[in-house]
């Protein structure tokens, strides 16, 4: 496990303690290393000054709560997502860490039924009705077992001084897709490469195929087909047709099969931050991202935002979106003192700096007003706009054991080998399997 500097410094000073103590006739000191309780926390922002601040929480926390040592683990998001599946997998307790990520959907019910995750309703009460609008996806059976710490949505973050040096002056907040090609061919036209995605690391890629999805299939459709495990309606292979004529226009970065998400300069969100693309999907987790990949620490100047692209004839609602949140959870064997943490993590002070560094998009209506970057707060207005909460990414929904097929199948899609007829048998057969 990876632990911060102040970690290990904590259990030196421990150590030298008990020590000292052992030397004094026997006394016991005050605050010795057996009084030290030790929360596990794991997180993914692993770049620049959202890793710094989460560092600074985990210390302010350690000051208002004498002994108590927080352990914290910075992990890549695809690193993270691994990492939890095995140790949630493991039926060992001690291996879950005490506070850790949700994503909510499939997942969290699996985790629910393993009994690896607190339930948080009374607990938490409070946290929880100040974030009300935002727990559904992490509530089961009128019980909710995550407190949501940001909602966001996926859409297109891009370099606008790219987009003018193609000669593209008419970007708009909610584009067609006929605008949206005839932007990667004005950029393709300039000698600029239009997009970059991580299909190393198959989940972004994957968000084009949910985002189809949700514009040519009506939410009732969606959901009538994950409760039946049935998807024969034609709007599914419609997406991936979409997504089919896209990967056709070869929009994409130099060995995009193999680049990975987050992690490096050549990264997907490395490529978009040092000005090497014009534009990558990806979610509100992007200007963070970003500021940690650039030579300065900052929010590259150039980045702007718009929506997924509309079809015509849709069946979807237009303003609807894709995306879903993030919460803590907290295992069932982690000491008490961990829920204190989560609950932490949800204050006004904490959200509010966290809005303030681009970290994603506050639940806590107290830091809505700390949203600092200005394409944040076009993201939120795009959230809110819908209405109710966005889609949920469709692995996360469908959980693990119908997600890592149906994203190895979309990246097939990707790679030229599948095909949209694959990418829905690949789910249909993993749905019912299970």
């Amino acid at each position: 496990m990876t632990t911060t500097k102040r970690t290990s410094l904590a259990l030196a000073v421990g150590a030298t303690v008990a020590l000292l103590a052992a030397g004094c006739a026997g006394s016991e000191a005050p605050g010795g290393l057996d009084d030290v309780q030790t929360i596990t926390w794991w997180h993914n922002s692993t770049t620049g000054a959202a890793k710094d601040y989460y560092e600074q929480v985990a210390n302010d926390f350690e000051k208002a709560h004498p002994g108590v040592n927080v352990e914290v683990t910075a992990l890549e998001h695809s690193d993270m997502l691994a990492r939890l599946s095995e140790t949630l997998g493991s039926n060992d307790p001690e291996q879950v860490p005490d506070v850790f990520m949700s994503r909510g959907g499939g997942e969290l019910q699996g985790e629910v039924a393993a009994g690896v995750t607190r339930d948080l309703t009374k607990v938490a009460a409070d946290e929880l009705a100040k974030t009300s609008q935002f727990t559904g996806d992490y509530t089961i059976d009128g019980k909710t077992y995550a407190l949501p710490y940001s909602m966001g949505i996926v859409g297109f973050y891009y370099n606008a001084d790219l987009f003018a040096q193609a000669g593209i002056t008419d970007v708009v907040p909610n584009p067609t897709i006929d605008q949206f090609d005839e932007w990667v061919d004005k950029l393709q036209e300039a000698d600029i490469t239009p997009l970059s995605v991580g299909a190393g690391d198959k989940w972004p890629a994957s968000h084009y195929w949910f985002y189809d999805v949700a514009r040519e299939c009506a939410r009732t459709t969606i959901d009538a087909a994950v409760a039946a495990k049935s998807y024969t309606d034609p709007c599914f292979v419609k997406a991936g047709e979409d997504l089919q004529a896209l990967v056709a226009k070869k929009p994409f970065n130099d060995g995009y099969m193999t680049t990975v998400a987050q992690q490096g300069p050549s990264s997907a969100s490395g490529l978009l931050a040092n000005g090497k693309v014009a534009m990558e999907l990806a979610g509100h987790w992007e200007p963070g991202i970003l500021a940690g990949l650039t030579a300065d620490g900052q929010v590259p100047g150039f980045l702007k935002w718009f929506a997924y692209p509309t079809f015509p004839n849709q069946a979807g609602d237009p303003v609807d979106q894709v995306g879903g949140g993030d919460a803590w959870e907290v295992s069932t064997s982690a000491p008490d003192v961990a829920v204190d943490l989560a609950k932490y993590l949800l204050s006004d002070k904490v959200q509010q700096g966290f809005a303030a560094l681009n970290m994603g998009l506050p639940t806590n209506p107290a830091a809505a007003g700390s949203v600092a970057f200005p394409t944040l707060k076009d993201v939120v207005a795009a959230r809110d706009k819908v209405g109710q909460a966005p889609q949920l990414y469709l692995d996360t929904r469908l959980g693990n054991a119908v997600g890592d097929p149906m994203k190895a199948a979309i990246a097939d899609l990707f790679a030229g080998n599948g095909s949209p007829q694959a990418i829905v048998d690949a789910v249909t057969a993993a749905a019912n399997a299970e």
